[in-house]
Parts: structure tokens; sequence; C-alpha cells
């Protein structure tokens, strides 16, 4: 009979062995915690697609902010809801508006969380769009102004890092000159260099209140057939002058997220998005999965694919779970959930 000369299980046998040659790492520092502010006082209002997300005025933002960030979780990224919506998205950009009101108390509070701020029309924009209407479509060299004045607004108001989402061609180098030109050299720019036209944010259409009243956004955002253009959507944005790659959405797109972590020497972020998040959410209320098992091995999977950095509506529950150790033990959990 033949024995194997290497036998793996040697190794597997073992947790402290397992722990010690474990090729793929994770930690809160690797998380970001995205956040809905919504315009108004007393307002923790449940996602109901999106189980324990909420859309809170800014004092109940404050208070999660501070619980994020006892948790280890470095940064949370904002998304808005404002007062009111027009076709310019004026609240996107005006010196009171939601989000600039809730960096300055977040910044005020809770001094040492990173503040991100999501660069974008939208969630501010009556028509659901990215940017300026016109003859049916978005305007993307017009939008690329108020995307400036938007991301200087936020600067100003205290963010640390600001992260366009909105796709339009050109948005990073007009950010970026906005920024340097106005004092704020030093705000580091994490753009969604490849955010693909996906079914998978529908539960953000109903947190950030983003669905677009005609039409999509399939002129804009990436085709899911694409690869190669994924690279020149990330080199358009390495040479206009972002600091941080972003690929969105995350599971679907793991083969992405790893071409763009070898092609380009930057740190690369991943969106784990709100279908994403839900799926599990769903699963797990049906008793069909380990809910804490399978989070754990999808925030795995992102690090493994190359992502340094993981946006993730899982955030809490992550820094939770590994500050119980679960890192270390999820090996010790065969498929049937036994130990």
């Amino acid at each position: 009979m033949f024995y194997p000369l290497y036998r793996a299980r040697r190794i597997r046998g073992k947790e402290v062995f397992r722990n010690m040659v474990r090729e793929t790492s994770l930690s809160a520092n690797d998380l970001i915690y995205p956040m809905f502010s919504a315009f108004g006082k007393g307002i923790k209002k449940e996602i109901s697609s999106m189980p324990g997300i909420y859309q809170q005025s800014i004092e109940n933002i404050v208070e999660e902010a501070q619980e994020v960030y006892e948790l280890g979780v470095p940064a949370v990224i904002l998304f808005g809801i404002p007062e009111q919506k027009d076709a310019m998205g004026t609240d996107a950009y005006s010196d009171t508006g939601i989000i600039q009101e809730t960096i300055r108390a977040i910044k005020k509070s809770v001094p040492k969380l990173a503040v991100i701020t999501d660069v974008c029309m939208c969630e501010y924009t009556d028509h659901g769009h990215c940017g300026v209407i016109k003859n049916g479509d978005v305007d993307n060299d017009e939008t690329l102004e108020l995307l400036a004045k938007e991301a200087l607004s936020h600067a100003k108001a205290g963010a640390d890092m600001v992260a366009p989402s909105d796709m339009m061609d050109g948005r990073v180098a007009a950010i970026r000159e906005s920024l340097d030109n106005n004092g704020f050299n030093q705000i580091p720019l994490m753009s969604y260099a490849v955010k693909y036209a996906s079914g998978y944010y529908g539960p953000f259409r109903e947190a950030a209140e983003s669905t677009p009243q005609f039409g999509d956004r399939r002129s804009y955002q990436m085709d899911p057939a694409n690869r190669l253009e994924a690279i020149r959507e990330a080199r358009m944005d390495v040479e206009e002058g972002a600091d941080i790659l972003m690929v969105k959405p995350g599971l679907p797109y793991l083969d992405i997220v790893r071409e763009v972590r070898n092609e380009f020497n930057l740190p690369t972020a991943v969106y784990n998005v709100s279908g994403e998040y839900s799926m599990i959410k769903s699963a797990a209320k049906m008793g069909w999965i380990d809910e804490d098992r399978v989070i754990m091995e999808t925030m795995m999977s992102f690090k493994r694919a190359g992502a340094d950095l993981i946006l993730t509506y899982h955030s809490k529950e992550v820094a939770k779970l590994l500050r119980k150790g679960y890192e270390a033990d999820i090996s010790d959990r065969c498929g049937c959930g036994c130990r």
C-alpha cells in the first residue's frame, strides 16, 4: 500500500500549528463601518432589508460611533439622508448639509475615529442619479464640478478621507485638484475605482433612499461581464491621484480584487455590500447557516483575495468575534457546526 511522504494533516492536527502557518489574517484594523445619517432628531429607524442597520439622527450616529471606536474599528464611512432633495443635490455640498454636520459631531465626540465620506450625488438628488441630468442622462463634466465642491465641503467639516463613488470619468482628478488648491493636500482619497452595476445594491437603496426615479446606472457603472475594463478604470484613478482603490461589490468580484491588488502598488479596499450582508442575515434567520462562521469566512475570503481594507456592515460583529478569539477557533468547527 502506498503511503504519502507529505501528509498535510500533520500540520492540521493541532490548533497551535494551524495558527502558526495560517496564510491570511484578519483584524479589526482592516474594517470600515458604513453609517446612514438622517436629518432630524430622535431618529433610529431600522432598515427593513438590513437587520441591525439603521438610519439615525446625528446624536444617535455619535453614540454608535463611540461604540464602533471602543470595539477597535478604526473608521466609519458616512452616507446622508438630507431634509430635502432637489435636481442639483445641493445638500451634498452645503456647509450645513447632513453629512457636514455629522462629521463635525463625530469628530467632536470621538476625535480618534477616522471619518470617511462617500462623495456622490445620488442620496441628495430628487431623481436618484449620481449627477446632473441633461437630455435624460448624467452630464459627466458638469457633475465633476459638484463632486469637487462636495469633497471640499467634507474636508472643511473635518473629514479624514473622501471616497468618490459616482463613477464619473475624471472625478478623482477633479477632487484631488480641488482639495490640493484649497489647502487639503494631505486628505487621502479612496476611489470606488471598480464599481459594477450590480443587483446586490438593492437594500442600500432603501437605506440611502437613492433609488433612481427613471432608468438605471448602467451608463456610468461597470458591466459585470467585464474584467479588463476594471484594470483600465483602476489605472485611470491611479494616474489621477487616488490613494486607495476599491472594488464594489465584493463576493461576486473576488477575482477582480485579486487582479487589482496584483496590478497596482496601492492599498486595495473591497465593499461587502448591502445585498451580501442581507443574504447572510436572511439565511441565518432561517437557521440555514452558522451566522458567525459564515461572516468570518466571508471576511477571510476578502483578505485572501488581496483586500487590505473591508467596508462591511458586519464590522461590529466581526470586531466582537475577533475579541473572543474566533479567528483561531473557526478552524475547529466542521461543516455541521460541531466541534
